[in-house]
């Protein structure tokens, strides 16, 4: 997978876990301007989440061959 392709999947995977979120608390329907900014919050914690299981398995997958996101997730 290219990294274009690979971030058009973590892109799609965070929007799924956000729209996850937004349905289970019955949110769906309302504008984003009516979110509290602890919603925001817990959409972009869901978010980072997501990338992070995401990057951890393609680190894990093909070691030293994504240094940045090594370094990303080690810190």
């Amino acid at each position: 997978m290219s990294p274009d392709e690979w971030q058009a999947h973590v892109t799609r995977e965070a929007a799924k876990e956000i729209g996850k979120w937004l349905e289970v608390r019955g949110r769906l329907d309302r504008s984003i301007a009516s979110l509290k900014l602890s919603d925001l919050e817990n959409m972009a914690s869901v978010a980072i989440s997501r990338f992070i299981v995401l990057a951890s398995h393609r680190v894990r997958e093909a070691p030293g061959q994504y240094e940045e996101l090594e370094t990303l997730l080690m810190g």
